[in-house]
């Protein structure tokens, strides 16, 4: 009876070994945003959080500010097993399908991030973006949106005039051309380059992040000019992992990063109310010059941008996306009339 019950014991202790170790996952995220950033401080809270709600079983190794490859690169990075997940956003992917511009940033398009996060997962977004990353094996988790974003200028910018001949720092994609039709001169460059590009005069301004972030990243203290509340840009930022990494992990491992992923959306979403605001009083008093654009300002620039969607709709997956925004948005009163 001894024996039995020892050998008994002994198979009971192989079984749970053997559950715990396929319970066990690992995972290599990069994120493009630095550690002191506010958004890189809420990535840390998502890690310590999974990896807390999985009582250990999900260990995760972040890489901050783009330190294993380039921001651009970090899709391809995790689709080919160099990581597993990327943290940056769906934009940077345009030039694979221009529908990722529809998934990254749907310029001139929403006026909150709960708006954008609401066609996410009750406007169909979810599903037809997946369909997008599925295509390059990848599975996107979810979103992350801090706002809109606000540009940083070493000269004023107080509306759609003093755009004539501004050169700044653009992401790739459709905000180029958004921009080009207003006068201004985008240049694209990789965003770890914006600093010392502004400090050195290559370029007169930035479209970087989001007012809170700018000021962590130190860009005010060389442009002094900016606008708030921002108009422009509300990029989705997303967590987007290996598909067969995935598809490889326990359901409850997928169900504790998804729980987790759409905790992440409201706490960046309030966290930036706060800090946003508590960066526009700190930044007045350090002398930086903020504008509040006027409505036909905003207006001229929504109109530019809705006008442009259409240019970048060349795929049957871009189509797809910005009519499914079209008619979420014509929902929610944001369609130009003249579009």
């Amino acid at each position: 009876m001894r024996k039995t019950l020892t050998a008994a014991l002994a198979a009971s202790t192989l079984m749970t070994g053997a559950a715990m170790a396929q319970d066990s996952t690992t995972l290599r995220i990069q994120t493009h945003y630095a550690p002191e950033t506010v958004s890189g401080q809420l990535a840390q809270e998502f890690f310590d959080k999974v990896q807390t709600m999985s009582n250990g079983e999900i260990t995760i190794e972040p890489f901050f500010s783009a330190s294993v490859v380039g921001p651009t690169e970090t899709f391809d990075a995790a689709a080919s097993g160099i990581l597993d997940c990327d943290m940056t956003g769906g934009a940077y992917q345009t030039g694979k399908n221009p529908a990722f511009q529809f998934v990254g940033d749907i310029m001139g398009g929403y006026d909150t991030p709960y708006q954008q996060l609401s066609w996410l997962y009750y406007g169909g977004g979810l599903e037809a973006a997946q369909d997008l990353y599925n295509q390059y094996d990848m599975q996107l988790i979810g979103w992350w949106v801090y706002g809109q974003e606000s540009l940083v200028s070493t000269a004023p910018l107080s509306g759609i005039d003093d755009l004539q001949n501004w050169k700044f720092r653009s992401p790739p994609g459709m905000e180029t051309r958004i921009f080009e039709k207003l006068g201004a001169s985008p240049i694209v460059m990789d965003f770890t380059e914006i600093f010392t590009a502004l400090e050195t005069g290559i370029i007169d301004g930035a479209d970087a992040s989001g007012i809170a972030n700018n000021q962590g990243l130190g860009l005010y203290d060389i442009g002094k000019h900016t606008n708030y509340p921002g108009f422009h840009s509300m990029p989705s930022d997303h967590l987007a992992c290996n598909k067969a990494v995935w598809d490889g992990m326990p359901e409850h491992h997928r169900a504790i990063m998804n729980t987790a992923m759409e905790s992440l959306a409201l706490r960046t979403a309030l966290t930036f109310e706060q800090k946003n605001a508590e960066a526009v009083a700190n930044l007045r008093d350090e002398g930086v010059n903020i504008y509040e654009w006027s409505p036909e300002d905003l207006q001229a620039f929504r109109d530019a941008a809705q006008s442009t969607w259409p240019e970048f709709a060349t795929t049957p997956e871009a189509e797809a996306l910005v009519d499914a925004h079209l008619t979420y948005l014509d929902q929610l009163g944001l369609v130009s009339d003249s579009n």
